[in-house]
């Protein structure tokens, strides 16, 4: 089929509208609220063991000039500990959008830097599910979708554990409906 011109609000003649990519909009559905308990404490560790060596090297260095730096440092983690747990996931709840049609699984994430992510469901290959200890303790997964792109497969992190198995059925299912090439 191609399209009759740009009064009809087609791409012009000679174009095929089924070539055309799909609409880059905002997916409809967001991730499980649990999301928000398992980026916090996945955000804990990391500060935690900065601000244990520091208090360890506070102990043990001498009162020398540098403690002032040592201060400072101390000071900083504890500042990226409660912005990583505070304030950090409540934007990434608000932020990360999912959704699946029949013709393709949109994604949006990132709160510094936004990724916008449309797979096709013709170019899907596989449908992964994961669950993280901390995540099994949240009842929660993630659903990967491999594609035959470039950029990675699209990731669905923070859904409830039925929700992802539920997903990861239904895209199955719908893919195996395409006769895409999937590559």
């Amino acid at each position: 089929m191609t399209a009759t011109g740009p009064r009809t609000g087609d791409p012009g003649p000679g174009i095929p509208t089924d070539a055309l990519p799909l609409p880059l909009r905002p997916p409809a559905n967001r991730v499980d609220p649990r999301a928000i308990w398992w980026w916090r404490l996945s955000a804990v560790p990391v500060p935690l063991v900065l601000l244990g060596g520091q208090v360890v090297a506070w102990f043990l260095l001498p009162a020398v000039p540098w403690h002032g730096v040592l201060i400072a440092t101390v000071v900083l983690t504890v500042l990226w500990l409660l912005v990583g747990t505070l304030v950090v996931p409540g934007l990434r709840y608000r932020l990360h959008r999912w959704e699946v049609t029949e013709d393709a699984v949109y994604t949006r994430s990132g709160w510094l830097v936004r990724e916008w992510r449309i797979a096709p469901i013709p170019r899907v290959q596989t449908v992964d599910t994961e669950h993280g200890p901390l995540q099994q303790a949240l009842r929660l997964a993630t659903v990967t979708v491999t594609t035959a792109s470039a950029r990675g497969p699209v990731r669905i992190a923070g859904l409830d554990a039925d929700a992802a198995a539920e997903l990861a059925r239904r895209l199955t299912e719908t893919t195996g409906r395409h006769s895409g090439d999937a590559t």
